[in-house]
């Protein structure tokens, strides 16, 4: 019998990006401005540099994990053989899965004002409602989620490092884009930051 986490997890994170490009495509024919595949902002840009070949690594690894037996590559072995993390890996890939479906939905839900760059000279509308109006980025909290499965699934040495940087890239990303969105959004969404969390909901409004 295969293991069927890491076909499950493989699956979710091709048809995750598979979506995305999916919405590249979607929105630049919708759109005026183009849906940046090249960041217009030089710090994403450098972001960007990492993230490319980051999201390559992520899609193919688990895909190359099939089938081996032994080396960097392979699924270790203490992860199929400990009753415990073996466990742990199906639950893994049933939490993959719900991150797929609810960043669907919270794509579903920007439409047409889903880029995946910083809008540098466009007008950006603010979302604060749904899956926004406790997680001010709730498809990049779901994405590192993703990514914490996947590596769970596959705690091989590239995988996890490839992780701890996917993780560090969506933090400078985020902050990156609420800076933007300050200076273009003002005090709307200064109060929206006050009442929310980054990746997690925060229920207490009374502080900042």
């Amino acid at each position: 019998m295969g293991d069927i986490p890491l076909t499950l997890v493989t699956a979710t994170v091709w048809m995750y990006w598979i979506c995305v490009g999916a919405m590249i495509v979607r929105v630049r024919r919708k759109a005026r401005h183009g849906v940046g595949l090249v960041p217009e902002e030089r710090k994403e840009r450098y972001m960007w540099l990492v993230w490319v070949p980051l999201v390559a690594a992520w899609a193919t690894l688990p895909y190359l994990a099939h089938g081996r037996s032994g080396g960097l590559l392979a699924v270790p072995d203490f992860a199929l053989r400990v009753g415990a993390y073996a466990a742990l890996r199906w639950v893994a890939a049933g939490i993959g899965i719900v991150c797929l479906l609810l960043s669907i939905r919270a794509w579903r839900r920007m439409g047409k004002d889903w880029r995946m760059d910083v809008a540098v000279d466009t007008p950006t509308h603010l979302i604060t409602d749904g899956l926004f109006s406790r997680i001010r980025h709730p498809i990049y909290a779901f994405s590192m989620l993703l990514m914490l499965c996947t590596a769970m699934i596959l705690p091989s040495p590239p995988m996890l490092a490839i992780a701890v940087v996917h993780i560090v890239l969506m933090n400078l990303k985020a902050r990156n884009e609420e800076r933007h969105l300050l200076q273009s959004n003002g005090e709307a969404y200064a109060r929206y930051v006050e009442r929310t969390g980054r990746f997690f909901p925060r229920f207490s409004t009374t502080g900042p």
